[in-house]
């Protein structure tokens, strides 16, 4: 095998006077290669169609950087090259006529120092030559021979620190040839021998210690010191396999096979690491044992796999390439269908479209075929007979919708007979899931509203529930923005993913959650308070409970891409540790797409279906990326936690997903409902001009507020606590309008305060159906504490919490008194000043400086404007005075991040300048009490200005303008 270079940015000892690091640096790379006389003709591979290459962010470009610049590296500019980004790769066939390969490969210097790649140079998928360089590197010239070499690879890889600033250069490079030119052409298969090798090079170039070793769920599924090539890797796992067989209860007589796998590992042992014709010889003897041995797993006790055939979406948003977008049906590619895998574990599995001779039996499509549409999350009722799934016609009117341009729910039975449609509308409905009660919950744009983050339309999209034939639908998630693929967990629970974002960066928080069947009690599992972005997955999507295990599987996405990914294994008995605390990475070759590499890489894993612990069912590609759009090909794979996948099925043409064994599975418990009934989506609609009344109330009881993750200030004493609520965005566009000071942040309002008593509990009565977040307040007003996150209650539900963001694992004191509030009748929640509901700066702030500061300010040189001034022709209809305050102000203002946590008595008018200067007493104004409510009021609600998201002209004149949406 080929020696392995590194150029680190580590310090070297012994340099000569004057020169610098870089200098010595160009000096030894000079010295490793020289530029080769050429004596065949030569191809620039800027000359190559490098459309057909693989970039991990925006696209290679030829002779230019990736950033679009001129390339340049350590200050020189070269006229010839490529510019691109990890993870990516260009393959270039040569058919054995190549003489040799010429390049001058570095980090461009728009990076200004910053970001390290992997340079590999790879023929036939044997590893030639690597090296990795970091920004501040010297570039390093290449000069390689290709005697005999079929198709070239140039590729760049991430380092151990993520993939941010990679913008990799291959410069001054050509390709000699003894006859002929050369060509570019699109990613040749992967055999599982060079799968395995690809797997070698990511652990080798990690490190031992990495976090992808120490993080595994199991560690045979990682790459050990002793693994010498791909052989070793599935010799070891195999046995892994089989000893994990034998031991359990039932297990199979394998005494065959174990005979067999000795025999193949002694052949091994006697094969040279260089003898690659022969070792991947054993290899493929070792695959055809481990498939017997993985197919005698009585826990395969089914021969037939529900699944569908999607395509995998083009990667840019417009086409579906994000989170949300890839769930409307305008964006759906034709050519998919609902199927059944016949004979799944035999040699020769066949896969039956189950919709081919069906007809749709009522509605819109009565009497039409499904073919030619585009298809969505199948689920098989707890009895095996029935499928419900999505479908859409697909029309491509993109940000358009109507009843041809988006999902509805349909039912089948497993024959394929009795095709009915549920759901109609201009709406996506999706991701459907049988209840233990029988209801089905769903995915559903019916609650109303738009995300706060997006240049498009985005609708949100959240739980609801119907009857199983589609009548009685109900909106049982008012949450505010995004929620995805609903499953039902041991204990009757609904587990599904939701997207928390009050006042927080829009790609925090998108993790698990549960409820009850009827919306009540949502709680997080865990990661709704991640430390840092890259230290978790961005997102964790189809959550699945394994069969007898507390444990969850799950994908790990990213937020700006499809629901693809690296498989996760959840554990919510563990502390969570805002990190990795309750995960273990099942498939620790593939990183975190976005977390860990470009949202449009490492997206090989997807749908697995658990059917213990060690053994599940997924969607596999081992090239999959969104960067490949509609040309990855995820198969149907029998995955364990050893790192074995044997593939099952793959169709050349499309992407397969949601591979479902066809057999009944045990109902979980049916809960008793705790809720009158959830809330009809037109109950969230406000009539014009009057105040809304929801349907019906909840109860809401603290046992404690002292009882909190972070203390509360020394001495602080909480008298109230007030209720807050998130009003769904009705615009379709980020910042339109700019509800405040903070980018792409919720507008809201106060439902008022109530009392809590002296032992830290509270107990009173709330709106239903309605997103609200609660802040705990001192005696004079402040708000000490704050959610970043969103609860409710439904009509008639009763809602305890143990603390003011206590520890979920700490379970409240047994044997103590029954709480103060909970000894008297709940309290009624008291309006807070008038402007504050919905919020209005004109109404709420401005009057107390019309009052107390304009005159003096006026008057006064150099003061700032506290006017309203000409708020009509200024930007977004914002007062003099609301922009001259903001250095003044408390607010979150990034997009993007925000600290996850509040930390008590450290935000709010607490934190601000302007409540410090009024309180000491600025220029001897003293406010009297019922001003200064107002103006703690509105630093403690992230200082906004518009309270609504329409009329914004009407709400700066002074109106009170009523959201349209609650």
């Amino acid at each position: 095998m080929p020696a392995r270079s590194r150029t680190t940015p580590a310090t070297r000892q012994g340099a000569p006077p004057g020169m610098t690091l870089r200098c010595i640096a160009a000096t030894l790379a000079t010295l490793v290669v020289s530029a080769p006389t050429v004596a065949g003709p030569v191809a620039w591979i800027d000359e190559l169609d490098v459309s057909l290459s693989r970039c991990g962010w925006q696209r290679t470009l030829a002779r230019r950087s990736v950033g679009g610049n001129p390339l340049r590296m350590a200050g020189r500019e070269y006229a010839r090259g490529i510019g691109t980004h990890p993870p990516g790769a260009f393959w270039i066939e040569l058919a054995g006529r190549g003489l040799r390969f010429h390049a001058v490969c570095g980090v461009d210097d728009e990076m200004e120092d910053q970001g390290s790649v992997e340079f590999r140079v790879l023929g036939d998928g044997r590893l030639l030559w690597s090296t990795v360089l970091r920004g501040p590197d010297a570039p390093v010239t290449i000069d390689l021979p290709l005697e005999g070499v079929k198709v070239l690879c140039l590729e760049v890889g991430t380092t151990p620190d993520g993939f941010g600033c990679d913008h990799a250069d291959w410069c001054d490079a050509w390709i000699e040839m003894a006859e002929g030119l050369p060509k570019a052409v699109p990613e040749p298969p992967l055999s599982p021998f060079d799968e395995l090798e690809r797997e070698i090079a990511f652990f080798r170039n990690q490190g031992a210690g990495s976090h992808f070793v120490t993080q595994a769920y199991r560690p045979e599924a990682t790459v050990l010191p002793a693994d010498r090539d791909a052989l070793d890797v599935i010799l070891r796992r195999t046995r892994a396999l089989l000893e994990h067989l034998r031991s359990r209860d039932g297990a199979p007589d394998l005494a065959e096979g174990a005979e067999e796998l000795t025999r193949l590992q002694a052949l091994a042992d006697g094969a040279s690491p260089d003898d690659r014709p022969r070792r991947e010889a054993v290899f493929a003897e070792v695959d055809a044992l481990r498939r017997r041995i993985a197919f005698a797993n009585p826990l395969l006790n089914f021969d037939r796999l529900l699944f569908i055939k999607r395509p995998f979406l083009p990667g840019v948003y417009s086409e579906g390439d994000h989170m949300c977008d890839q769930y409307f049906g305008f964006h759906a590619l034709p050519g998919g269908g609902l199927f059944v895998l016949e004979d799944a574990f035999g040699p020769e599995p066949r896969a039956v479209d189950l919709l081919a001779d069906t007809v749709c039996e009522n509605g819109r499509l009565a009497g039409r075929s499904l073919a030619g549409g585009g298809f969505l999350s199948p689920e098989l009722t707890f009895d095996g007979r029935d499928i419900f799934f999505a479908w859409t016609e697909g029309r491509p009117t993109r940000y358009q919708w109507t009843e041809e341009s988006t999902y509805h729910l349909f039912r089948v039975s497993v024959d394929g007979r009795g095709l009915v449609q549920l759901t109609d509308g201009p709406v996506n409905d999706f991701d459907p899931c049988e209840l233990p009660n029988g209801r089905v919950a769903f995915i559903s744009e019916r609650r109303g509203g738009f995300g706060r983050c997006h240049g498009r339309p985005v609708p949100t999209f959240t739980l609801h529930t119907m009857a199983a034939d589609g009548s009685d639908l109900l909106c049982i998630s008012p949450h505010e923005t995004n929620e995805w693929q609903p499953s039902v967990d041991a204990e009757g629970l609904v587990i599904y993913t939701r997207w928390d974002y009050v006042d927080r960066g829009h790609s925090q928080a998108h993790h698990p959650w549960v409820t009850t069947p009827d919306g009540s009690d949502p709680r997080a599992v865990h990661g709704n308070y991640g430390a840092a972005l890259h230290l978790r997955p961005y997102m964790e999507m189809d959550l699945r409970a394994i069969p007898g295990s507390r444990r969850l599987v799950a994908t790990a996405a990213a937020h700006h891409g499809q629901a693809y990914g690296s498989l996760v294994i959840l554990d919510p008995a563990l502390p969570d540790d805002d990190a990795m605390g309750p995960v273990r990475r099942l498939t620790p070759a593939a990183p975190f797409p976005e977390a860990e590499t470009a949202p449009t890489e490492s997206q090989p894993y997807a749908t697995a279906w658990p059917l213990d612990e060690t053994f599940f069912l997924c969607a596999y590609d081992p090239s999959g990326a969104g960067s490949r759009g509609a040309a990855n090909r995820h198969g149907l794979y029998l995955l364990d936690a050893f790192g074995n996948r044997l593939l099952l099925y793959r169709d050349p043409a499309i992407g397969c997903l949601s591979p479902i064994p066809l057999r009944p599975r045990a109902r979980p418990p049916v809960l008793p409902e705790r809720a009158a009934r959830g809330l009809r989506p037109e109950e969230f609609r406000v009539e014009e001009n009057r105040s809304p009344i929801a349907p019906g109330t909840g109860l809401v009881g603290l046992l404690n507020v002292y009882d909190s993750t972070l203390p509360f200030p020394e001495g602080a004493r909480i008298r109230a606590l007030r209720i807050i609520e998130v009003l769904p965005k009705v615009t379709p566009n980020a910042d339109d309008p700019a509800i405040g000071y903070g980018s792409q942040k919720g507008a809201r309002r106060v439902l008022g305060t109530v009392p809590v008593e002296e032992d830290g509990s509270a107990w009173f009565t709330l709106r239903a159906g309605r997103p609200v977040f609660f802040q705990a307040l001192d005696g004079d007003g402040l708000a000490v504490q704050s959610m970043r996150s969103e609860t409710w209650v439904q009509p008639g539900e009763t809602l305890t919490c143990q603390g003011c963001h206590n520890p979920p694992d700490r379970a409240p004191a047994n044997g103590g008194p029954t709480p103060l509030a909970f000894r008297r009748p709940p309290s009624v929640p008291q309006p807070e000043p008038e402007g504050s509901s919905p919020f209005s700066f004109a109404r709420l702030v401005q009057p107390v400086l019309d009052r107390a500061c304009v005159q003096c300010h006026t008057e006064t040189p150099d003061a700032p404007d506290l006017s309203r001034g000409d708020f009509e022709h200024a930007d977004h209809y914002w007062y003099a005075s609301y922009r001259n305050l903001r250095d003044f102000a408390f607010f979150y203002e990034r997009a993007d991040w925000t600290p996850p946590r509040t930390e008590p008595g450290r935000f709010g008018a607490h934190a601000s300048r302007l409540y410090q200067l009024l309180r000491d007493g600025h220029h001897g104004v003293a406010l009297p009490p019922e001003d200064l409510r107002r103006i703690t009021l509105w630093l403690d609600c992230n200082s906004d200005f518009f309270g609504a998201y329409t009329r914004t002209l009407e709400q700066a004149q002074g109106a009170l303008v009523e959201p349209e949406l609650e």
